[in-house]
């Protein structure tokens, strides 16, 4: 009688702390959701006449100069020189320059300040490479336009292999388990399925079989279990990382016939490559910054909880590296050359490029780093034009999902930045858009500085921890 009567003292204690933290954790994410509240839509109105502007449509290397854009619900409906459009709103665009949104292809999205943050910085698209349950709840918000966002993609749970662990991925048992697994995010319904370094090749071919078998296509970071060339099959679209180039193709080495055969591999196998060269050269920034990177201004605008849990890893791992390894800085920079080079001769021969910069990991900023890898881009001796191809047109070619993006055309969807500048002759005028329409919602500039102001050292690492540990425990 006593145990039992301890027992159920115990029960009573434990029901209790259980019911303590949910209120927790509900009132921690009600709190988060009150502080994000400025991303609601109130004016649905998405209709009007965008005047005096100067249009670089992305569908050539030119401007087209004096002219009107007429835009109905979120689509563009008619670009002239002269257009009445009736009732609807004029906007004056005083002769500023309008090109297509931008895309971010591989992203690590943690909250919701971080979707205010791409869209000022003129980042319009992005694809989530690491999805979670909460992803899933954002993705449906912002299709139903609860919130002004980027259009929005997510992959689903890293997809990895029984040998390789690590609290971030989804290990896979066996073929079995990889096909159920693929069945059930799509059904979930996660836009891709994430495949990761460790997958063995019988698991992976099961993941390749389901997938094309459930219409979803994979999204592939190269397993280091199977040759490179294996990726070049369906229904993968493209391949992340240039890095990995270097180190799983190249070993390393400067090999330019077997970098030649994989470059020829990708266009025979119209097969698209996201080089994410940001966040690599995030460690030549900590190499040579050490603690004053940490107090750089723009450190600020990093989800707190992954600086914490993420970012500090890197920051550790390669300043320790450097007291050992004191040419670590020079080998890294290095690297990242021959990334440019790599991504120079890609471009030349044909290869579908896609932007991407990791942004959310490590020190890659959201919204900041497309205009990063761009440069880059430009470092590496593109145009501005096929710089700029990169994070418009090129990925509408790549996934018919964005078929309604890319390039200013009748029938394409809204997503504009206005600058002051033509970018085709100075890139970094899209740093500073002085709007931006998302679905042909207008976001003026004093409102692009509330989402940048808002998001800057946010409260909300306790929110964070608490989707984290959902997408842990539910992946």
């Amino acid at each position: 009688m006593v145990v039992k009567k301890w027992l159920r003292r115990i029960g009573t204690v434990m029901g209790g702390l259980i019911l303590l933290v949910a209120i927790a954790i509900v009132l921690i994410l009600w709190l988060d959701s009150r502080h994000t509240s400025y991303l609601r839509i109130r004016d649905t109105n998405n209709s009007f006449v965008l005047t005096n502007v100067n249009i670089v449509p992305m569908t050539a290397d030119t401007v087209l100069y004096g002219q009107r854009i007429l835009v109905k619900n979120g689509e563009i409906m008619e670009i002239a020189p002269t257009i009445d459009g009736g009732p609807y709103k004029r906007i004056d665009g005083k002769g500023r320059f309008v090109t297509p949104g931008l895309a971010d292809m591989h992203v690590h999205i943690w909250d919701d300040y971080e979707l205010g943050l791409y869209l000022s910085k003129g980042v319009t698209t992005v694809r989530n490479m690491w999805g979670m349950p909460f992803h899933l709840r954002m993705k449906e918000r912002i299709s139903n336009n609860d919130i002004y966002a980027p259009l929005f993609f997510t992959a689903s749970p890293k997809l990895t292999g029984p040998d390789d662990g690590g609290i971030d991925k989804k290990q896979v048992k066996d073929a079995q388990d990889a096909r159920s697994l693929v069945v059930r995010y799509k059904e979930q319904g996660y836009d891709y399925i994430k495949t990761y370094a460790g997958l063995p090749q019988a698991i992976f071919d099961a993941i390749k079989d389901e997938a094309t078998a459930q219409h979803i296509t994979l999204a592939s970071h190269p397993s280091f279990e199977v040759p490179y060339d294996y990726h070049f099959s369906k229904p993968i679209k493209s391949l992340e990382h240039t890095e990995d180039i270097v180190q799983q193709v190249l070993d390393f080495k400067q090999d330019s016939i077997l970098l030649q055969s994989t470059i020829d591999a990708y266009v025979l196998n119209k097969m698209a490559h996201t080089p994410t060269l940001t966040v690599f050269h995030k460690i030549v920034e900590i190499i040579k910054k050490d603690s004053l990177l940490l107090k750089q201004h723009g450190i600020g605008y990093m989800n707190p909880a992954f600086l914490e849990f993420g970012a500090k890893d890197d920051y550790n791992r390669w300043t320790s590296t450097k007291l050992y390894e004191p040419e670590v800085g020079n080998r890294i920079k290095k690297q990242h050359q021959h990334h440019l080079q790599i991504v120079k001769q890609m471009n030349d021969a044909g290869v579908t490029l896609i932007a991407g910069t990791d942004s959310g990991i490590s020190y890659a900023i959201p919204g900041f780093g497309i205009h990063e890898e761009l440069g880059f881009y430009i470092d590496a001796g593109l145009s501005n034009y096929e710089a700029l191809r990169t994070a418009t047109v090129n990925p509408s070619k790549v996934y018919k999902e964005l078929a309604e993006t890319g390039t200013l055309e009748n029938g394409k969807l809204a997503n504009m930045i206005l600058v002051k500048d033509n970018p085709l002759e100075n890139l970094e005028t899209l740093e500073t858009p002085e709007a931006v329409f998302i679905k042909g919602h207008p976001l003026d500039t004093k409102t692009l500085t509330q989402f940048q102001t808002k998001a800057f050292r946010r409260g909300n690492y306790w929110s964070t921890l608490v989707r984290l540990g959902e997408g842990l425990l539910f992946q």
